[in-house]
């Protein structure tokens, strides 16, 4: 399994309603949070992928520095999962899994 590969399927298991970092995520699957967020940014709609559940380890939500369409897309799909943004834009740290 390619590095890709193991990073998705990881965060398939991250529930609903929580986050974990790029960082935390490479944690578990030893691979380097950039190449967690390479992989964020490479998953296709087919590969059921919960991307929107991987954000910064202050909880800023990273993908805005490229797409503030997609920072959106993320946002909508958190908070549809329960997630609440502090007054700053952040997923609080109580959300991390």
């Amino acid at each position: 399994m390619d590095d890709f590969e193991a990073i998705y399927a990881f965060v398939r298991t991250i529930p609903a309603g929580f986050v974990l970092s790029y960082g935390e995520v490479g944690d578990r699957v030893g691979a380097r949070p950039r190449t967690v967020g390479s992989a964020m940014a490479h998953c296709a709609q087919e590969d059921h992928v919960p991307w929107h559940r991987v954000v910064g380890s202050d909880g800023t939500l990273r993908v805005g520095r490229y797409s503030p369409v997609l920072a959106a897309e993320q946002r909508r799909r958190l908070e549809q999962e329960g997630v609440v943004f502090d007054t700053k834009g952040r997923v609080p740290h109580t959300f991390f899994w």
